[in-house]
């Protein structure tokens, strides 16, 4: 059921907006809970700067999961948001919870950041090809952001 506005998009495509939306909020939100394990679980020598990374990636993705759905809410759609309904349907790969040692979180953190960035950036177009200028330039402003956490990230791992 969408709400009633006087957003100039056609109904049907708000509808599939609104879906694209809700798909990349499940993402989002798995995306900040797997920061926030790696942040929790992280061991080894460069204990504390891992810790403090990890929670930065947590914070910045938490202003893109509101970004995101007060987005659906504008286009008179309903966020789904929760952590039940995430975890139903994230498609990102299931963080590994056995790992402590910083490199794996690494591994494991840039791994779950490039496959969102990859589906933010098919949104960009997706939602551009709907006629929603605006929700592609909210995506491009996520997918910048994403990359730079990504890079802050494998950084850790590189020479």
């Amino acid at each position: 059921m969408l709400h009633s506005t006087k957003i100039d998009l056609d109904k049907g495509k708000r509808e599939q907006v609104i879906g694209i939306l809700n798909s990349r909020l499940a993402d989002a939100v798995d995306l900040q809970s797997q920061a926030k394990q790696a942040h929790w679980n992280v061991k080894g020598m460069h204990f504390i700067a891992l810790h403090e990374l990890f929670d930065q990636v947590s914070t910045e993705i938490l202003t893109h999961i509101d970004d995101i759905a007060e987005r659906v809410t504008t286009l008179g759609g309903t966020a789904m948001g929760t952590v039940r309904v995430a975890a139903q349907n994230s498609s990102l790969s299931q963080y590994p919870l056995e790992i402590t040692d910083g490199e794996a979180h690494v591994d494991a953190l840039s791994s779950a950041l490039a496959d969102f960035g990859k589906k933010v950036r098919a949104d960009i177009d997706n939602t551009d090809g709907l006629d929603d200028k605006d929700t592609a330039d909210l995506f491009t402003g996520i997918s910048r952001s994403i990359d730079k956490l990504l890079w802050f990230v494998e950084a850790h791992a590189q020479a």
